[in-house]
This record gives structure tokens, sequence and C-alpha cells, in this order.
């Protein structure tokens, strides 16, 4: 009888244990994704030089475990430097001539686990095929894309950019063209991110070009955990204030659900690793 009982408990739990490490083992995988303005290195930012910032915005990157980040403004050097840092791949060019003149608004992956499929920059201009200044805005601004495959098999897209921090019909139209060029990019409907420096908060013509379309959303507002942080995004390294106004943003498009948004206010030393906060999102793709 005992021996029955003892069997009966030791199946019991067997079957258990399998039936939970399945059940693990079919939950989709998340994915941290972020959108970093990293502050190109400028000589005269006293106290925030960027060979300081640097081991500081790696390990912030490192520590919340993003897995994809688009930067913006980092020069060459800051590129390569970061992405050695962190031991990932990264796409992009510079945006004054196409190569490695000028900011980029590159995205840094770590190759084990994505593999990219397929990548480009274009122009926010009337000629997004080549180095070029679009309408009223005061310098070249770009968008980097790539076409990713998880370990899973999802392909997806993310586009990294930075809008113009002057002209205001060149944000708007830049939302525009961004719209068209991800809908010729990806004809699929394939999961998409959209990220970057937008320059503008919420309640701005170009951030509502894009929520006006109902098959994007903003991350922050759809996050199945409350949305985490400031209530701003750019510092300025003003160590002082908390900034009160959102214009780094994450968007989605498709069968992505998002379970969380934060604005990452990380610090060294009451100082910050760069003059906007980081955004990070985890996502899962049903």
């Amino acid at each position: 009888m005992k021996s029955t009982l003892f069997n009966s408990f030791f199946s019991l739990l067997f079957l258990c244990l399998f039936y939970f490490s399945t059940s693990l083992m079919s939950q989709a995988q998340t994915h941290n994704f972020a959108t970093f303005n990293i502050r190109y290195a400028n000589n005269n930012d006293v106290g925030n030089l960027w060979e300081n910032r640097l081991p500081e915005v790696s390990k912030l990157i490192q520590f919340h475990q993003i897995e994809i980040v688009g930067i913006q403004e980092g020069l060459h050097d800051q590129v390569v430097g970061l992405s050695n840092s962190l031991g990932y791949s990264f796409i992009g060019v510079g945006r004054d001539d196409g190569t490695e003149k000028g900011e980029y608004a590159a995205i840094l992956y770590n190759q084990d686990n994505f593999k990219l499929l397929d990548s480009g920059t274009f122009w926010l201009s009337p000629t997004p095929e080549k180095p070029s200044k679009g309408w009223d805005a005061a310098l070249n601004r770009i968008c980097t894309w790539g076409k990713f495959q998880d370990r899973e098999g999802v392909t997806f897209f993310i586009f990294n950019i930075h809008y113009d921090h002057i002209g205001q019909q060149a944000r708007e139209e830049s939302s525009k063209l961004v719209m068209n060029q991800v809908a010729k990019l990806n004809p699929e409907g394939a999961p998409a991110i959209m990220m970057g420096d937008f320059n503008v908060t919420p309640d701005n013509p170009a951030y509502t070009t894009i929520t006006s379309n109902p098959a994007w959303k903003d991350s922050r507002l759809i996050s199945k955990i409350p949305s985490y942080g400031p209530k701003g995004t750019f510092t300025g390294f003003d160590w002082e204030r908390m900034p009160d106004g959102i214009i780094d943003h994450v968007f989605v498009y498709g069968p992505i659900e998002v379970i969380r948004h934060g604005i990452l206010s990380d610090n060294y030393g009451k100082k910050y690793p760069s003059d906007h906060f980081p955004v990070l999102v985890e996502l899962d793709f049903k």
C-alpha cells in the first residue's frame, strides 16, 4: 500500500513538473529595447565629457539587459566605442555624408540574440535617398532601420530616428515621410518599433500624425505595467530639476504587447550618463 502511494505521489509530482516546465517553454520570450540620445562628444561639456560617460552608458545598457538600443547624436568614434564596450554589432551611417561624417542614428544590437536580415538609412527630406536637409530643418536628419529575426523566428523592424530641433514643418513632414517609408519597407505588416528623439511632446502635430494612425501606438500609453520614471526625458545634464516634457518616444505596430515602459533616471554620483534619459520598453511579440 505504501509503495503504491509512494509511486502515485511521484507520478503526480513528475506530471506537475512536466506541465510547469512545458508551460514556461511555451511562453514567448520578451525583449528589452530602448531609445537613448547619448549626446555627441562635445569638448565643452566640462564635467560630462564622453570619455567619462561612455562606461556609464555601457553599464546602464548592460544592467537593464537592453538587447537593442537605438541611439541618437553619436559620432562615429562614439558608436564604435560603445559597440566595442557592449560587444554589440551596429548599423547606421553619419548623416552628413552617408558614411562616417556627422551624427548617427545607429542601432546597436546583441548579435547573439538577433539575426540582421536587412538594413538601411534614409534622410528626413524630400530627397530621402541621399544626404540632405529637409524643409525648415536646421540640420540633416536621418532614420536608420533594421529588419531582424529573433531566436524564435519572429521577424520585426526597428526604425530609429532623430527629428530636427528647430523646424516645426520639418518635424511634421518627417512624420509623414517616415510613415510612408515604413509602409514601403514593411509591406507584409511585420511587427515594427519606431523609436528615437522626436524633439516633440505628445501635443505636437508631428506626434499626433503618428498616433492618428490606429495601427501605431505609443508604448507608454499601452504598457501593461503603468509607465515608470520621470515625466520628461531631456535633462540638459541638470541635476537640480527633473524634466517635464517627453520628447523621446517608442511607438509599436502590429502584434506586440508592451509589458513595461520606463524612463530611466540612472545616475552616477549626481551625474547623468547623457543629457537625455533613455526610454526602455519590454515587448512580447504575440
